[in-house]
């Protein structure tokens, strides 16, 4: 009788404390191995696994997991999104879009912002079930980062990733994986996953159905380094792409999910698959005919969780021969595993992550942070020594269609905050008080005006500064069904700003005379600002700065800081210049492999200061196979202004025997400056850095000649004469 109460008592404490307890008494929520802390991962997934029927492992399986009430176990919904601040969810700190935070080429300050995010996600998931609410956006596994290789800038959904280089999206990717998942040797804090693999950048109106060819040499080369180096940093899991890649749909991929991910990289995570993807397979690519084969499908290619309704067909799949109950097993023990590396059927005061809670969420600290990062995303694409601006002057005047808007704030797959500081509020509170500050919007964001009276742009003519922020928001650009006021589905086939805008800038241009004009331009992507360039006296691109973007913008403009961001995309000055939007070859894309000299090159963004370099002083000069060099350059500040700067690195192999890059980014460093201040840098020159990717997709070394330059953006004459200081560079032989 005792030891039935001791039981009794032990199984209502551990429901408690892991947040499974339910309307039942506790004699009938008895203790399972599946629930002891004490046994191997393995054995537990094994116990669990074998109390399930056919059914109950098939909704496992699903994106939004039911409660198994017998065993004790809640529902759990596997779908959130934490791209820049937990998405979708309760309030939070909303952070630069993933764009922005690329921008910075900061991979410390990245892993701070996932640390932080992380923080609150747990924080959040602890509070919500404290309440019992077990909705979608309140789990612990997190489908981000996106990684895919921003290769094309007419992609809508280019502004959630890091850029069009694979070793800044590998190097902020792994980093933000790293501050998702924290360092606990048992748990993970949460679970971060890599998508969308492997070769997806859209269109997005054809996502669910085309077919993405790639070269042997551009999949190794490009699109799946990233991947490769987030599975190397211990991502939890891989989400698997709508589209179809050299034939394949991405989630029945033989060769990526098999031969790749498993085989050839060990990934030990679990596959899910992207929303409805698996709908696709008979819906869209047409390699099945009914849900049954799609979920048989989906299983025996390693999809190990289904976001979307085909993997509760399973069952009938089993009924007629299609897979087998012991496959789904194997699968289904790969998913569990994720849950118990999340402490999710552990009692609580064994996880230090249970302790956050609802205080750890919007703190000042995580909106400092995000003001730091939107400052450190800011790029100045041009000073004609107007900025930065007295904040004492005695008229300012504020205009353009995002001056006031929120929109501009969030890009896609964002949270919400509070307090949302649009840019007329940051800038409105850094001016002194003698000062007048007037807005009027002037013009909308995409449609000329319906009243043809112009009472906004002379404001221009007697206000000693004029700020026109102008640019695109989500509801232009961003995924498939997002993008409300976008005719293509999101993507931007329309290089150009809308043309309202350029001529209202020109109005504005013409009544400020010589008075200071700058535009701050919003968005996620490249686009024409040709016109922009010419008509204003500075231009800052701001990104989708997050809750503290409007005082990021006043800090940069009013000099509190120095702007130090940087482009991690190309701007082309047309679209004319690249290949077709659905051609994914990567010949005469990106900084890599462009011929036409750009507008704004990969790399590029100005300072309040000036940044000279020393002549490049290498180790050695010529070096053996296997070896490696160092290679080191001195940074002065010969300006009056302190700041940061982001010294680069790139190499270029002079005699490779297939096509190349021109030169690739192999290592980045921010410093920061007084005037008349010096730092020696030292960067080493890694045998993995000098490999060619050959036709057949293999990394080799060959013999010959290699460059070095070292510098303030990539190498190029457009960054010269756009007023970076030139790249040095240095040349070694490899024997």
């Amino acid at each position: 009788m005792e030891r039935s109460i001791l039981k009794t008592t032990l199984s209502l404490l551990i429901c408690l404390n892991t947040g499974f307890f339910y309307a039942q008494t506790a004699a009938e929520a008895p203790i399972y191995p599946f629930n002891d802390p004490s046994l191997s991962t393995e054995k537990r997934v094994e116990d669990l696994v074998n109390r399930l029927t056919l059914e109950e492992k098939a909704w496992q399986m699903m994106h939004n997991s039911p409660a198994i009430e017998r065993l004790g176990i809640p529902e759990y919904n596997w779908w959130n999104e934490a791209l820049h601040g937990i998405g979708r969810s309760g309030v939070a700190t909303v952070f630069p879009q993933a764009i922005g935070m690329g921008a910075t080429f900061d991979e410390d300050l990245i892993l701070e912002v996932a640390t932080a995010i992380s923080d609150e996600a747990r924080a959040t998931h602890n509070t919500a079930v404290k309440h019992g609410y077990r909705r979608q956006y309140s789990g612990l596994t997190f489908w981000t980062p996106n990684i895919n290789i921003f290769r094309d800038p007419r992609w809508g959904r280019g502004q959630e990733t890091y850029g069009e280089d694979p070793f800044l999206t590998a190097l902020l990717g792994t980093a933000f994986v790293k501050g998702l998942q924290g360092d606990h040797p048992k748990y993970l804090k949460t679970a971060a996953a890599a998508k969308h693999y492997a070769v997806h950048s859209g269109p997005e109106k054809l996502r669910h159905e085309f077919n993405a060819v790639a070269s042997p040499k551009d999949m190794w080369e490009t699109y799946l380094p990233a991947f490769k180096a987030l599975v190397d940093a211990d991502v939890e899991t891989i989400m698997c792409a709508y589209n179809a890649t050299n034939g394949e749909p991405c989630c029945a991929n033989k060769y990526l999910l098999q031969d790749v991910l498993r085989d050839k990289w060990n990934f030990d995570g679990h596959i899910v698959s992207d929303c409805w993807a698996l709908v696709d397979f008979y819906e869209g690519h047409n390699v099945v005919e009914t849900p049954e084969e799609a979920a048989a499908l989906g299983i025996k290619s390693g999809v190990n969780l289904n976001c979307g309704s085909v993997y509760p067909s399973l069952v009938e799949a089993v009924n007629q021969g299609l897979v087998t109950e012991a496959e789904i097993d194997e699968q289904l023990a790969i998913l569990l595993k994720t849950k118990f590396k999340l402490g999710l059927f552990d009692p609580a005061e064994d996880n230090p992550y249970s302790q956050l809670s609802a205080e750890n969420l919007d703190t000042d600290e995580n909106r400092a942070l995000a003001r730091k990062v939107a400052q450190k995303s800011i790029v100045l694409l041009k000073n004609d020594d107007v900025l930065p601006l007295k904040n004492d002057l005695s008229k300012y005047f504020i205009t353009g269609p995002n001056a006031t808007s929120i929109e501009v704030l969030l890009g896609n797959y964002h949270g919400i905050n509070p307090n949302l500081v649009t840019i007329l509020e940051g800038l409105a509170g850094a001016i002194e008080p003698q000062s007048q500050m007037q807005y009027r919007q002037g013009t909308l964001l995409n449609h000329p005006n319906a009243n043809p009276q112009d009472w906004a742009s002379p404001n221009a003519g007697n206000s000693d500064a004029t700020i026109a922020v102008l640019g695109i928001s989500g509801v232009l650009e961003g995924e498939e069904g997002e993008s409300i006021a976008s005719e293509t589905f999101g993507d931007r086939l329309d290089y150009n700003l809308p043309r309202n805008q350029i001529d209202y800038l020109k109005k504005l241009n013409e009544a400020a005379g010589d008075a200071p004009l700058i535009a701050v331009i919003t968005g996620g992507s490249p686009m024409n600002l040709q016109e922009v360039h010419e008509l204003a006296d500075a231009v800052l691109l701001v990104w989708y700065p997050g809750e503290e973007g409007g005082n990021a913008v006043a800090d940069v403009i009013f000099g509190k800081v120095s702007p130090s961001g940087r482009l991690p995309i190309t701007f082309p000055k047309s679209l004319d210049d690249l290949p077709p939007y659905e051609d994914y070859t990567m010949e005469g894309r990106t900084y890599k492999y462009m011929n036409e000299e750009p507008m704004y090159p990969f790399g590029f963004g100005l300072s309040f200061t000036d940044f000279t370099y020393s002549d490049i002083s290498l180790s050695d000069k010529k070096i053996r196979k296997g070896n490696s060099l160092n290679a080191a350059i001195t940074v002065t500040n010969t300006g009056n202004a302190k700041a940061e700067e982001v010294v680069q690195l790139y190499v270029s192999d002079l005699n490779a025997s297939v096509r190349a890059p021109k030169y690739q980014l192999f290592g980045v460093q921010r410093i920061e400056l007084e005037p008349g201040a010096s730092e020696e840098l030292t960067f080493e020159i890694t045998p993995e850095m000098m490999e060619l990717v050959n036709l057949e997709g293999e990394r080799v070394l060959e013999p010959g000649d290699f460059k070095i330059y070292l510098g303030g953006s990539s190498p190029g004459k457009r960054s010269t004469e756009l007023g970076v200081a030139p790249t040095k560079e240095a040349i070694f032989t490899l024997k």
